[in-house]
């Protein structure tokens, strides 16, 4: 059952940042703003430590966020702007572009888009130009109403051949970056082989990874026994090794929030803050924003007292 904000917040702060922070400082510095903005790994490119998902729930070219009346999803997107998000993470499996490109039209140089290839097949996407990079790049860009997007990951990879499967992918978002039409290219992930097989590749630039402190819709595998703590250190060795790396699943898939379990969300920021650079969270209403943020910041709070 889905907590309101009333229930929620009756959880409140007060627990928020009194866990021990886990894993290596983020490169934030000693500020405890939770919008600050940080170096997405060797990129170049600064995001906002807060982003804004919009992919909860999400497949087939839609999420909760366009599944929504149009003009409440656009108030929330501009919400977060707002408060202070700067890094708005859509894919073409959630079907987010075009809100999230409209939203911010008047503020499009002052904000980073990201987005994703589903080059799966199946039925993750309706459109069938995934295999082109550059054919789907072009559509992209239409849909956001960009000249560029800032980068841009292949979905979904779940085993360590990933490279040589999608090689016509790989090789087109090369050339579409040495034409300045993407800044960086990378992967997300949803297997701990795939991951593996990216701390050494130079191609990856950018990683998403799902990750919390208790494990929920991490790439955990019962039958290869692979559980959260065999994780957390390839995310590490990511983050060391100059990796772009974007966490997800904070909240659990939104069932933190759901289930009125408030605590769960301060580990996991606590924890993740020593692994990734940035993390995305799909709000789904203006004051989820404020109570993460909130969180952030007293998790970084307690970080520097602590250093």
């Amino acid at each position: 059952m889905k907590m309101n904000r009333r229930e929620f917040l009756a959880a409140s702060l007060v627990g928020a940042g009194t866990v021990i922070l886990g894993g290596a400082p983020i490169n934030a510095g000693p500020s405890v703003d939770p919008y600050q903005m940080v170096e997405l790994g060797k990129t170049g490119i600064k995001v906002s430590l807060i982003g804004m998902g919009t992919g909860m729930r999400g497949g087939g070219n839609s999420s909760s966020l366009t599944r929504m009346d149009k003009a409440k999803a656009a108030k929330l997107i501009r919400h977060a702007y707002d408060c202070g998000v700067r890094y708005f993470d859509c894919a073409d499996l959630y079907g987010s572009h075009q809100v999230v490109g409209e939203t911010l039209k008047d503020v499009s140089d002052k904000v980073v888009i990201a987005s994703k290839i589903w080059v799966r097949g199946g039925n993750g996407t309706r459109y069938k130009d995934t295999q082109d990079a550059v054919a789907t790049l072009d559509r992209f860009r239409k849909e956001l109403g960009r000249d560029m997007v800032d980068f841009v990951q292949l979905h979904c990879m779940t085993d360590d051949t990933w490279h040589e499967t999608y090689k016509a992918q790989t090789e087109g978002l090369s050339k579409l970056k040495e034409k300045g039409i993407v800044r960086a290219h990378g992967i997300t992930i949803h297997k701990i082989d795939a991951m593996k097989s990216a701390v050494g590749d130079p191609w990856v630039e950018t990683i998403h990874v799902r990750v919390n402190a208790t494990g929920d819709y991490m790439d955990l595998d019962k039958k290869a026994n692979v559980v959260a703590d065999d994780i957390y250190p390839v995310i590490q060795k990511l983050h060391d090794g100059g990796k772009g790396v974007i966490g997800l699943k904070l909240i659990g898939q939104g069932t933190y929030r759901d289930k009125n379990t408030p605590e769960l969300i301060d580990a996991s920021i606590a924890k993740v803050l020593g692994l990734v650079n940035t993390m995305i969270v799909g709000f789904e209403e203006e004051w989820q924003v404020e109570d993460f943020a909130a969180r952030v910041k007293k998790a970084l709070e307690q970080r520097t007292k602590m250093t």
